[in-house]
């Protein structure tokens, strides 16, 4: 069974960084691109970023692009998602998700972790 599990979600004050992370189970995580979506309360999850299988390919949101880097470590089964500059809008639940390709769409991830709060405080 794939399991998911976020990390690295806190409290931080405007303009500052967080890293997210994210350990994925099993002996396949190279052959599948990875993203992250967030979520507040009384809206969709968004799409933030996604990564392709060999993590040369990225893509980001409007609203994240130049702030946020979404990288992989295959060799250690994990994807993270640098956060600079935060801003209050940030704050959500964030999500990793596993696709059989780099996506923004939530149809296309399959399998999904439980999530991690981030909270930027003004």
């Amino acid at each position: 069974q794939v399991q998911l599990v976020e990390s690295g979600g806190g409290l931080v004050q405007a303009g500052g960084s967080l890293r997210l992370s994210c350990a994925a189970n099993g002996r396949t995580f190279s052959s599948y691109a990875m993203g992250w979506f967030r979520q507040t309360a009384g809206k969709e999850r968004e799409f933030v970023a996604t990564i392709n299988r060999s993590g040369t390919a990225t893509d980001y949101a409007d609203s994240v692009k130049g702030r946020f880097t979404i990288s992989r470590d295959n060799a250690k089964n994990t994807v993270y998602l640098q956060m600079n500059s935060l801003k209050p809008d940030d704050t959500a639940v964030y999500y990793c998700a596993r696709s059989d390709l780099a996506s923004r769409s939530v149809r296309d991830y399959q399998y999904w972790g439980q999530g991690t709060q981030v909270t930027v405080s003004s």
